[in-house]
């Protein structure tokens, strides 16, 4: 071993990389710091007393009692990550290097913030009883009751969550009404055109979807709409949107956008020196799409630590930083279906359609000057994973061949 070597590898052993957030952001990127040689501390706050757990499934099979729980399959032990779960973190004291928590300090040398989001709740249904979110293991296990005894559930919000949930409660056979303040599903993820035909899944699953439909308030019971209308509720479940767990940093010194996420840099470092962050609480500048992107899905979670690892590490050895640019990519099981996104369009100037939206599998590619710059996939899942070497490789797609579903959206590029 050179003399540098053993300088850096001593140096490793004697810093501490303390993780907060217990999801998978937080989990992988205690995980990925081992993976990448880090020999120093490394310890995981959570603020849940579960072992550290996956949320896709919370939605899905956990809810419909197919599986107790969803913990992660990592030996902790084995990778000495100590753990602590239970525990909430209260404020950060970035000069002295200490996380205050309802334990005591914790010191750190180097710090990845891996909070997550919460989910923003309907104003006045606080304290209501029967009013549920879905974020959590605990969540689940209170809502799987109410699936079991099918009772009128209510969710508002048409979005991924409230479509999934929705899924579950019809499979459960509950009767299930949908109400979305917006004219249509999805009306902050897709445009009008895209997901006009998902409204229709609702129906054919046998859930109603009311849209337009502003919640007034919620009472025991009941679900009031402002025009008056008071639709039965055994249960209520909440899907408006998540907000990034950043309230904590409040004073800290740690940059956060207006959206409330830490602004992380190219490498996914913080504004404040030796602190990382990572997941659904951090934005980050997309070189790829020429804006800064915050993403609140499952795979920028399990990506994006790999680079909180590398960074950290190159930070230890005097290294060039990482970049973090991926291919925001997600998926939803929802009425049967299979849908999978690849990309951002917020800047594309072409909608091309592979297939007809009336039919059971189809897809929407778009277009910036000519390349490929998202794809969204109903069912076809061919297309999601070709088109998304295509985005990455910034192919420019022939149009006219894109527009045909019976043509493979690799054989399009030019």
């Amino acid at each position: 071993m050179s003399e540098q070597t053993e300088h850096h590898a001593t140096r490793q052993r004697t810093r501490h990389v303390v993780v907060v957030g217990a999801g998978m952001a937080g989990v992988q990127s205690a995980v990925a710091l081992r993976e990448a040689g880090f020999t120093g501390a490394v310890t995981l706050i959570g603020a849940e007393p579960h072992q550290p757990y996956d949320r896709p499934p919370l939605s899905k099979a956990v809810l419909l009692g197919k599986a107790e729980d969803s913990a992660f399959d990592v030996d902790f032990e084995a990778l000495d990550i100590t753990l602590r779960l239970g525990l909430d973190v209260t404020a950060l004291r970035a000069a002295d290097h200490i996380l205050d928590t309802v334990e005591g300090p914790v010191r750190y040398d180097v710090l990845v913030l891996a909070t997550g989001a919460e989910p923003i709740t309907l104003p006045g249904s606080e304290g209501v009883p029967g009013v549920h979110l879905l974020r959590t293991l605990d969540d689940a296990a209170r809502l799987r009751p109410v699936l079991d005894r099918q009772h009128d559930v209510v969710v508002v919000g048409a979005g991924w969550i409230g479509a999934e949930f929705a899924t579950a409660a019809r499979a459960a056979g509950c009767s299930v009404t949908v109400v979305e303040a917006a004219a249509r599903p999805l009306a902050g993820a897709l445009p009008a055109e895209v997901a006009a035909p998902m409204a229709d899944w609702y129906a054919a699953s046998g859930a109603e979807l009311l849209t337009g439909a502003r919640v007034d308030r919620v009472e025991e019971g009941a679900v009031v709409l402002a025009d008056g209308r008071s639709l039965p509720a055994g249960a209520v479940v909440v899907g408006i949107g998540a907000r990034p767990a950043t309230g904590w940093l409040a004073g800290s010194g740690v940059a956060l956008g207006p959206d409330g996420s830490v602004t992380a840099d190219s490498a996914l470092r913080t504004s404040l020196p030796d602190v990382y962050a990572v997941g659904d609480c951090a934005s980050f500048p997309s070189a790829r799409y020429g804006a800064r992107l915050l993403v609140h899905h499952w795979d920028n979670a399990l990506q994006g630590p790999r680079t909180v690892a590398a960074a950290i590490l190159a930070a230890e050895n005097g290294e060039p930083m990482p970049v973090y640019d991926p291919v925001p990519y997600f998926w939803s099981e929802q009425f049967g279906r299979f849908v999978q996104y690849a990309g951002h369009h917020a800047h594309a100037d072409t909608l091309l359609w592979r297939g007809d939206g009336a039919e059971a599998a189809w897809s929407v590619c778009w277009l910036r000057d000519g390349a490929l710059v998202a794809v969204l996939a109903v069912s076809r899942p061919r297309d999601l994973a070709q088109g998304r070497k295509l985005i990455e490789s910034g192919a420019v797609l022939d149009p006219e061949r894109a527009a045909d579903p019976a043509v493979p959206l690799k054989s399009a590029a030019l």
